[in-house]
């Protein structure tokens, strides 16, 4: 792997949606919720602060002082649960810089996360954190330029709203898109916009096409897509690696390794999302994984 500065590497903490599920069926794919980081010409990027940003948190101690982005999709429990448990965010002298966009009612990010953090739901109000927290409005379609890196976002189709994001640095790019659902009879625009000639995609697959049209179980309305969808999007956007994220907390190991294999049959260059998993960009051709 090449030097920090010249670093673009997704490594993925947190895989699953709904809610964490570890135990025996999950060891291999990983049970904890949604959370990404992202090393970007020399930035560091979280995506999601679901029950990975602990695991996440307890790796970073030995960067400190340290200077992060943290973007969240949307303030659902597993997108925020982990925040709380961050522990680089109760040091002083780390510097967080966090965005997400205003919800359908009003309430801020920073509205959201402090509320979670109050009496009687927990025991320490997000004021105790001692690191520089700066909270940042996002407008759906907003631009946001950390030195070389550029951030853009476009709104998903998700209960109580979600936005999606996609990096981009050196000629090389990748779209985080959780939670979304696609539509019935058309590809989703904002979708495809986000996915545009990238070298990566991370997208909601939370069901399978048969669960999403259950006739007695179905899931639509909830908020979530397929990985049938997920490789729609993929062909038609011109990507070179899919990534299947956000898994069902019903669907284990075994199940994962159906997905998998049925996925690589009609769209080769895909992975589904495992814990410790990371994804090398900067590779000449094809991006690199790492197990």
């Amino acid at each position: 792997m090449s030097d920090t500065q010249n670093q673009f590497l997704i490594r993925f903490w947190g895989v699953r949606g709904s809610i964490a599920c570890p135990g025996p069926g999950t060891v291999r794919y990983g049970g904890n919720t949604s959370c990404v980081e992202m090393r970007v010409g020399g930035q560091l990027l979280i995506f999601d602060g679901g029950t990975g940003l602990r695991v996440l948190g307890a790796k970073v101690l030995s960067e400190m002082p340290l200077e992060a982005n943290m973007f969240f999709t949307h303030s659902h429990w597993d997108h925020i649960q982990g925040f709380p448990f961050f522990v680089p965010a109760f040091v002083p002298g780390n510097k967080f810089n966090i965005y997400g966009a205003v919800a359908p009612n009003g309430s801020t990010i920073e509205q959201r996360l402090n509320d979670q953090m109050l009496h009687p739901n927990f025991p320490v109000p997000l004021q105790i954190m001692g690191a520089d927290l700066k909270f940042c409005d996002l407008e759906v379609g907003e631009t946001v330029q950390i030195q070389d890196v550029t951030v853009e976002n476009a709104l998903l189709n998700h209960p109580g709203e979600s936005v999606g994001y996609r990096v981009s640095w050196g000629g090389h790019s990748a779209a985080y898109i959780t939670d979304t659902e696609h539509y019935p009879n058309r590809l989703d625009e904002n979708v495809l916009w986000l996915c545009r000639n990238a070298d990566v995609i991370i997208y909601d697959a939370t069901y399978t096409d048969e669960e999403y049209d259950h006739p007695k179980t179905s899931k639509k309305g909830w908020g979530h897509s397929t990985w049938q969808e997920a490789v729609k999007v993929a062909k038609a956007a011109n990507v070179k690696q899919l990534v299947i994220f956000h898994h069902d907390p019903l669907h284990d190991d075994s199940v994962m390794d159906d997905i998998a294999s049925d996925t690589a049959e009609v769209f080769p260059d895909s992975v589904v999302a495992q814990e410790g998993m990371v994804i090398d960009l900067m590779e000449a051709n094809q991006p690199a994984i790492y197990a």
